[in-house]
């Protein structure tokens, strides 16, 4: 193998949907990736995917939303992600990363987009939190940071809901 097939960008992904969790993630990959190039990525779904997928979970009843969505309204769901996305990208830079920001727009699932945007990037290793969710609600929520470790074929650093800072410092030596 060439030098050159072994070189690595090391630009990593993150994950980022605006959520505490996601904020964490961030803080954790300032605190053991900092310094390395960073894109923060939002997934957004249009308006008539989101009114798709609600009549899907509702078993396939109607929704009180129409199905044919206005274009506005997707540029309003395209803005507020953007500016979502905008606050991932700051708080990144706050934790000494070099990043910039990007939009994967959702055609089926959420963690299919970010596996997607993982794999158009390239990069070294996606980094993603968890909702936390359990019980109940685990079973009737998939999620996206599990599809993703499952699915992804790069490295994925996965920051639970749970996890502190200071719980991960007080059990170094």
């Amino acid at each position: 193998m060439a030098a050159t097939d072994q070189q690595t960008s090391d630009l990593i992904m993150i994950a980022y949907d605006g959520t505490e969790n996601a904020d964490r993630a961030i803080d954790y990959a300032g605190r053991f990736l900092a310094g390395r190039r960073a894109v923060v990525v939002t997934a957004w779904e249009t308006g008539s995917h989101q009114t798709a997928r609600l009549s899907s979970l509702s078993g396939g009843m109607q929704t009180m939303v129409g199905v044919s969505v206005d274009t506005e309204v997707d540029e309003l769901l395209r803005i507020e992600a953007s500016t979502l996305n905008a606050r991932g990208v700051e708080r990144a830079r706050a934790c000494g990363m070099e990043a910039d920001g990007r939009l994967a727009e959702v055609d089926s699932t959420v963690w299919g987009a970010l596996v997607d945007a993982a794999d158009e990037l390239a990069v070294d290793v996606l980094v993603t939190g968890t909702r936390g969710a359990s019980g109940l609600k685990a079973l009737l929520h998939s999620s996206v940071a599990e599809a993703v470790l499952k699915h992804c074929r790069r490295p994925v650093l996965v920051v639970p809901a749970r996890c502190t800072a200071n719980a991960t410092a007080a059990t170094r030596p």
